[in-house]
């Protein structure tokens, strides 16, 4: 790699060390006016951000704003508004002596490494951003080198907004990220596949370093018998497609609102998996037109799948959604609990008994009932996965948390 990289990598990593003894003491006030420099910096760039990202991947104008800007500021708005709360040491009193006390104190866990994913490039790297200034880290941040452009716009938003002491970005391919990996973070977040979350955690455990690892797998969605279909359909469609946009008829994409495959390696890695279905029986009950040219992969619905198909093995990345049938609801639990754990799991049911059994004989990073999705978007809940999906969550106080080492603290009664 470019040597002034490698050397400028060190140089800012120096430098938010040296930083370490200010973050520390940093007040609740102090943290606010960083996360207000950052919420202004985005709000400023707003459109510059969508434009870089429909760039990247053509995704719909008004999906890019909702999720990707809207949602990284109302995370940086989450972190402002609790944070007096999340800070404050919290009294738990002593098994001990009654004389006693216990105190959590919540200290920052220091020098950062955030590296985001591709498929929400901004808000998936943002946002966990957020609550590491919250939690008073500094932090040196590398988004996906499959969104270059969205890279470039996130570059002069944490420049605009940071002092490279507090923030720092880096752009740049795979060497970038191996060199980044190899500094002695004290805490490294990671959003991406469970095959490069394996080279993350390795990289980690020669300095030790925490690590939170949002990765990813299949995300089962159980429909009971006696569940209304059309209800479950529409929400699992818009759950699937949601990026996906609108067919002008079904065999025409309208490509305005319709985004693409974020590369050729990942289209032909899709369209491997459609062909080896197809090859072994699935059938396509809609859409299946790929455009190799424009990377454009129509909403499709895959029936008569099978387990040994790969598509069932891989997770998909793309508006590809497979339906196997099941028989009895134990079936479809032996089914997920014989796989890796998913990082969601959907359950469509009135019958809470049938619920039930499903959320106690499964595991999953979440879960949601009669309902796909959402549970992103509620900060009273942990987001993440479990093993092969993940490791730590965050989202709310819990992305504080995630940032922070929980310090206990006894206090002895004074005589």
């Amino acid at each position: 790699m470019d040597q002034h990289i490698k050397a400028d990598i060190k140089r800012v990593f120096a430098l938010q060390k040296k930083n370490q003894k200010t973050l520390r003491a940093s007040t609740a006030g102090q943290r606010r006016e960083k996360l207000q420099r950052f919420l202004d910096a985005v709000t400023a760039h707003e459109e510059e951000i969508i434009e870089a990202i429909r760039r990247d991947v053509r995704k719909p104008y008004h999906e890019v704003k909702r999720a990707e800007t809207q949602g990284t500021i109302k995370a940086i708005k989450d972190n402002m508004n609790n944070l007096d709360t999340w800070m404050a040491p919290k009294r738990v009193g002593s098994s001990v002596s009654p004389d006693a006390d216990g105190v959590l104190m919540y200290e920052p866990k220091g020098l950062t490494l955030i590296l985001g994913p591709w498929n929400y490039p901004f808000m998936l790297t943002m946002a966990p951003l957020a609550a590491a200034i919250a939690a008073g880290n500094s932090a040196i941040v590398k988004l996906s080198d499959f969104t270059m452009e969205t890279s470039h716009i996130a570059a002069t938003v944490i420049r605009e907004a940071f002092h490279e002491e507090e923030v720092a970005i880096f752009e740049g391919e795979v060497d970038v990220a191996t060199e980044l990996l190899d500094q002695p973070f004290d805490h490294i977040f990671f959003t991406g596949s469970t095959n490069v979350g394996k080279i993350v955690m390795t990289a980690a455990a020669k300095h030790l370093s925490s690590v939170t690892l949002e990765l990813g797998g299949k995300s089962p969605t159980i429909i009971d018998s006696g569940y209304d279909l059309m209800d479950a359909a529409k929400k699992i469609a818009v759950g699937k497609f949601v990026n996906a946009g609108f067919m002008e008829d079904d065999h025409t994409v309208d490509r305005n609102k319709f985004t693409q495959i974020v590369n050729d390696r990942n289209f032909n890695r899709v369209k491997a998996l459609y062909d080896d279905a197809i090859e072994k029986g699935a059938k396509t009950a809609f859409g299946g037109v790929f455009d190799a040219h424009d990377r454009t992969i129509s909403p499709t619905v895959l029936t008569n799948v099978t387990p040994d198909m790969k598509i069932m093995q891989e997770e998909i990345f793309a508006p590809i959604l497979p339906i196997m049938n099941y028989e009895d609801i134990s079936e479809a639990v032996d089914y997920i609990t014989e796989r890796d754990k998913p990082l969601a799991l959907y359950v469509f049911s009135h019958n809470q008994e049938l619920i039930d059994y499903v959320l106690q004989h499964t595991t999953s990073g979440n879960a949601s009932v009669n309902d796909v999705v959402v549970h992103f978007t509620d900060v009273n809940l942990p987001f993440g996965g479990v093993n092969t999906s993940g490791i730590g969550s965050y989202h709310g106080v819990y992305g504080f948390k995630e940032f922070s080492h929980e310090k206990g603290v006894f206090i002895q009664a004074s005589k």
